[in-house]
């Protein structure tokens, strides 16, 4: 399978605080990635570096065999890399509907510059219905987004990245929030979509039976650093991931203090 997103040394720090350190990532076109990790792991850094919200002190971003580490977030969306957030970015006083047109209108608006994706908004009504459906928020079609339940504002923030027909789709924390009795339930409808229109995923999460049951690879980030990178199984079985990650939190032997 070719390589669609290839990260090379990427280094950033805030100040004495290192947020990524030598990160070397190659991930293949169709994989579906979990991002694991305490809070201030690196996790959400690295999709900030990406998506081009944060440049790196150091280091490559290669997507599609292009280099995209000089370019601004909107440039890099226009290529096919689409995030959703772990707080809902939703226009709060505009219905599903209208949320969802609007991505559809920026598609039109920029037109070639994305590419064949554009072609598929030929109707746009017709195909953000679609989405509606895939992400069963059909019956909240004309619902003003601000009064939604938060399981349904985390579908519609997700929805609203699919609806771009991206080849990439970065989520951060999709089931935060979320009910136990609604997490497997979105992450169904989510995987579905994403497997129907062929788009690689690398998901930020906490929950280790979501990344167990939904990865085929996971990335266990520690102080910055990848500490374990491989089958879900594997991983999440890994000495130093279930010793500083998934359980306590001492330092794992070589590991930088930043206390």
């Amino acid at each position: 399978m070719a390589v669609i997103l290839d990260a090379r040394g990427l280094e950033k720090s805030f100040g004495a605080v290192t947020a990524a350190s030598n990160i070397n990532v190659a991930v293949e076109q169709d994989a579906v990635v979990g991002l694991i990790g305490s809070n201030g792991a690196g996790k959400t850094t690295f999709l900030n570096m990406v998506t081009g919200y944060l440049k790196p002190s150091a280091g490559t971003i290669h997507f599609e065999g292009r280099d995209i580490t000089p370019l601004a977030p909107r440039e890099i969306t226009r290529l096919g890399i689409c995030r959703s957030f772990q707080i809902p970015q939703l226009f709060n006083t505009m219905t599903v509907l209208d949320n969802l047109l609007v991505g559809v209108g920026i598609v039109a608006a920029a037109g070639s510059k994305w590419g064949a994706r554009n072609s598929a908004y030929d109707d746009p009504v017709k195909a953000v219905d679609t989405m509606l459906d895939q992400f069963g928020l059909g019956s909240y079609r004309n619902r003003q987004a601000g009064l939604l339940p938060e399981g349904t504002r985390k579908l519609l923030d997700i929805a609203m990245a699919m609806v771009v027909r991206p080849r990439i789709l970065l989520l951060d924390e999709p089931t935060s929030g979320v009910s136990a009795d609604e997490k497997f339930v979105l992450m169904d409808m989510v995987m579905a979509a994403v497997k129907e229109h062929k788009v690689t995923v690398l998901f930020v999460e906490h929950d280790m039976d979501v990344v167990a049951r939904y990865t085929d690879r996971v990335l266990a980030f520690y102080e910055g650093r990848i500490i374990a990178d491989g089958a879900p199984a594997t991983v999440l079985d890994d000495v130093e991931v279930r010793r500083f990650v998934i359980g306590s939190h001492a330092a794992p032997a070589g590991a930088a203090s930043h206390a």
